[in-house]
């Protein structure tokens, strides 16, 4: 094993830059990762204009080459695909319970793309009480992160996936992606497009990435008793709503976040994936990859990032 490594740095100016720096020791309870590839999320751009120096990243998929003292897990030689901070480098630390076996026949690159979305959108569904024959409706679903959420609940037996675009273009990639029903907001009226869509009910699990009024218009668009899971804010981050609309149905409100602050939390909610949505990743159900370039084309990843205009998600495979 090297001493030294390459590293993706931010903070230094409007692009990331590479450096230098000592592969570290896994401590208790870690894992060392050889990766083979690492996935660009919607964070690593804004954190890219905003903050300082750090090492960027939080999705990766490779080989682990050491453990710690505790792991009782995953070994040396295992594949996997996981998430921690500071992921963008050759060589990464994460906690044993935040990394999951690759499936036999998914490559590096396509691995790397899916532990964030994976966990965020299967981990949403949970709070949604979500059983299988339910609707879903899923706001942003053009996102990286929102096309693996159709994905995921198609996989696991939604009885209909509706998914709100703003563009007329992303239509056919959404029907394609699953989605039974695709709503263009910037042309239809959210609210009652759902409710025509589902007999006036409303659906059932509402996974909600915008926030602002898109939040405020699933309210009337939920089913009596119904769920309703904030998950992003790529509006904005407040809402005025309407509390006729959530008290006369019953409605019930979560929002999550799984940062690594709670790591039990986290590694529950990245191991519930092994039994229900990892088959669906074997056999081809759930695949978000949009590009995939090398690690010496990091920033032009993120400028493809930025463009709004990928099908799923950016990936650099690691030299």
């Amino acid at each position: 094993m090297p001493r030294t490594m390459t590293v993706l740095f931010g903070g230094t100016g409007p692009d990331w830059e590479y450096r230098e720096a000592p592969v570290p020791d896994p401590g208790p309870g870690q894992v060392l990762v050889r990766t083979g590839a690492v996935a660009f999320n919607n964070a690593d751009t804004a954190m890219l204009d905003a903050a300082d120096q750090y090492v960027a990243g939080f999705e990766f998929a490779g080989e682990i080459v050491a453990v710690g003292e505790g792991v009782r897990g995953p070994a040396v030689g295992e594949r996997v695909m996981g998430t921690t901070p500071r992921s963008f480098a050759q060589y990464v630390l994460a906690d044993h319970r935040h990394v999951l076996l690759v499936p036999d026949g998914v490559g590096y690159e396509e691995a790397a793309a899916l532990p964030t979305g994976l966990l965020t959108e299967h981990g949403a569904l949970s709070p949604g009480s979500f059983q299988a024959g339910q609707s879903v409706l899923i706001t942003a679903a053009s996102s990286g992160i929102g096309l693996i959420g159709v994905r995921i609940a198609k996989a696991i037996g939604a009885g209909m996936v509706i998914a709100t675009t703003r563009s007329v273009a992303k239509r056919e990639l959404l029907t394609r992606t699953g989605a039974d029903v695709v709503v263009v907001t910037d042309e239809q009226d959210l609210t009652q497009a759902v409710l025509e869509a589902t007999g006036q009910d409303g659906v059932d699990v509402v996974l909600d990435h915008v926030g602002g009024q898109t939040f405020a218009d699933c309210l009337p668009a939920t089913r009596v008793d119904g769920h309703v899971v904030n998950i992003g804010r790529l509006g904005q981050a407040r809402s005025t709503i309407d509390l006729d609309a959530l008290s006369y149905r019953h409605l019930r409100l979560r929002g999550v976040s799984f940062g690594f602050t709670r790591a039990a939390e986290l590694g529950a909610v990245i191991a519930e994936l092994t039994p229900q949505v990892l088959p669906a990743v074997a056999d081809g159900r759930i695949r978000p990859v949009d590009t995939t370039l090398p690690f010496d084309q990091a920033n032009t990843a993120a400028a493809r990032l930025r463009t709004h205009q990928a099908h799923g998600k950016v990936v650099v495979s690691m030299p």
